[in-house]
């Protein structure tokens, strides 16, 4: 089944199942964006629209409905994806939207969702980018987008900690991070360098090396 024919029977059986205001709004509120998303993204990461709910009906911290461009609803995940247009969200916000918004995303967030905000410009324009961001996020959860060695999910994790310490590596932070030994953590360490996927960076004298960066590369195998 090609994309057209598949977004199309999404479209419509979410619609079969729906009735009143939920099923208005997805009349509505599934557009040009939304769908480009699909087109875009969702169809290269999936192939398929299984457990992605659009124009989904979730409360605010006041009780009130609110319709998320899509949501992820699996066992291990809640996601809530929206498809953000500068325009709307930002040149036309006013203080009152604004904080409306922030306190809907974090209110969402202690119900147990991870809210995923994407632009609009980098759904038409970077799709490669939201995919990759994407397949990132997913990966904390989604097994086939995990690897099955011990090796490579050491990678991964040393990938992941120098992205949340923003600096060079050293071994003793991956064996701190991972609870291995000095010899283990360098060698993983020589098996990353060996991929491209960071540098080696030498003392000042120049003979050692003491530390570990992180190539932008390495990025995309998150």
């Amino acid at each position: 089944m090609n994309f057209d024919a598949a977004h199309l029977a999404f479209i419509q059986s979410h619609l079969q199942r729906r009735t009143g205001e939920r099923k208005g709004r997805l009349e509505r509120g599934h557009r040009d964006a939304e769908k480009l998303f699909c087109r875009n993204i969702w169809w290269p990461l999936e192939g398929k629209f299984d457990n992605l709910h659009p124009e989904f009906e979730v409360l605010d911290w006041r009780g009130l409905s609110y319709f998320c461009d899509f949501a992820l609803i699996t066992s291990p995940v809640k996601l809530i994806i929206e498809i953000k247009g500068f325009g709307p969200h930002v040149r036309d916000m006013d203080r009152q939207k604004y904080c409306n918004e922030l306190n809907r995303e974090t209110f969402l967030a202690a119900m147990g969702f991870q809210v995923i905000s994407i632009a609009y410009d980098d759904v038409a324009h970077r799709p490669d980018l939201c995919l990759t961001l994407l397949r990132m996020v997913l990966s904390r959860y989604r097994p086939e987008f995990s690897p099955t060695s011990m090796k490579s999910v050491a990678e991964l994790e040393i990938i992941r900690l120098a992205c949340i310490l923003a600096r060079p590596l050293r071994p003793i932070d991956v064996e701190t991070h991972l609870s291995i030994n000095h010899r283990t953590s360098v060698r993983i360490l020589h098996s990353l360098c060996a991929k491209g996927l960071f540098s080696p960076v030498t003392g000042a004298e120049g003979k050692h090396v003491v530390r570990y960066e992180l190539h932008p590369t390495a990025m995309k195998r998150l």
